[in-house]
């Protein structure tokens, strides 16, 4: 029979490279999506009819518990989360309920269903925030700089407690920026390469950003999920750093998306202070010897090509939707 794996936000960027990767590796995928008239089924429509859907709630242990028990899955990767860092500012009380506690509910449910269920934990680079070493590996304090990476640091610290306290084989990837043509628009990397494909279509002639000296260790969504899936395979649960151990700026990101289209980004940016954060997060970059040493794990798509392939696809979506 085949393996069954629940994924919670599947229909989020990792979520369907995710779902796609357990499709080629034979699985049976259930997908939890929330009840929701705002829930965007477009990154899965391409394998949703291989997909099971099932309605479900990181606020609500119960609905988790009745998707356990119905779909009886052998792994579970919770990915679910309100992701994005900005908007914890504006929605911190939600951010913790549902990427804090949210965890505690997913752990609890297997726990409360099946302990032999393989765990895996959606942890983040944030969570390192005022970096207290350089680069960031497993052993790096913990230091977060906004809500949504004090909400990953619970999530981080409890699935360490559920695996010690109840013995389950629970990992969390404690994943840097991995970006993809699915990130969502508000993210930054997202929002240039949609800037750039606007701007070369003649529809802007300007976009707005904030701090471009911030550098990120940024990566490929696809390459990131095939870590999830390795965590899983392991005979022993343990947490893992994944990253490509560069670091690029803000303003690096603008100067090859806008070469991309034949541009100079300075003609373009606009340095605009409602997009600084209250507390900025200057450098993180990633050490993830771990992951290549015990995992196999590598990746396969570089930072420019990265780009290239985002500023592409955003000019290509933009023609059909004006054509």
């Amino acid at each position: 029979m085949a393996k069954k794996a629940l994924i919670t936000g599947v229909t989020g960027q990792d979520g369907s490279y995710l779902a796609e990767l357990l499709l080629d590796e034979g699985y049976e995928v259930i997908g939890v999506v929330r009840r929701s008239s705002t829930v965007t089924f477009e990154r899965i429509a391409h394998i949703q009819d291989r997909l099971t859907l099932v309605s479900g709630d990181l606020l609500d242990e119960v609905s988790l518990i009745h998707i356990l028990r119905d779909h009886r899955p052998q792994e579970v990767y919770n990915l679910a989360a309100q992701s994005f860092v900005q908007a914890s500012w504006g929605q911190p009380v939600l951010t913790g309920e549902t990427t804090a506690l949210g965890v505690t509910r997913v752990l609890d449910a297997v726990r409360t269903v099946d302990p032999e269920i393989r765990v895996y934990q959606a942890s983040s680079s944030e969570m390192f925030g005022k970096v207290q070493a350089v680069p960031q590996d497993e052993e790096t304090p913990f230091y977060p700089r906004s809500p949504y990476g004090v909400a990953k640091v619970y999530g981080h610290w409890i699935t360490v407690n559920y695996r010690e306290s109840y013995d389950l084989h629970a990992s969390s990837g404690v994943l840097f920026n991995h970006e993809s043509p699915r990130r969502g628009l508000e993210f930054v990397t997202r929002k240039v390469t949609n800037g750039v494909a606007r701007i070369k279509l003649g529809l802007d002639k300007t976009l707005s950003l904030g701090n471009l000296d911030a550098e990120r260790d940024w990566g490929y969504a696809a390459d990131y999920v095939r870590a999830m899936y390795l965590m899983l395979q392991q005979d022993s649960p343990d947490d893992y750093v994944v990253a490509t151990g560069e670091t690029h700026e803000v303003r690096e990101l603008c100067e090859i998306a806008f070469s991309v289209a034949g541009l100079n980004y300075e003609d373009h940016v606009v340095l605009d202070e409602r997009f600084l954060r209250p507390a900025e997060v200057d450098l993180l970059i990633g050490d993830p010897t771990k992951a290549e040493t015990v995992l196999g794990w590598e990746r396969e798509v570089d930072f420019p090509t990265l780009v290239q392939m985002m500023v592409e696809s955003d000019i290509e979506q933009l023609t059909r939707q004006i054509s």
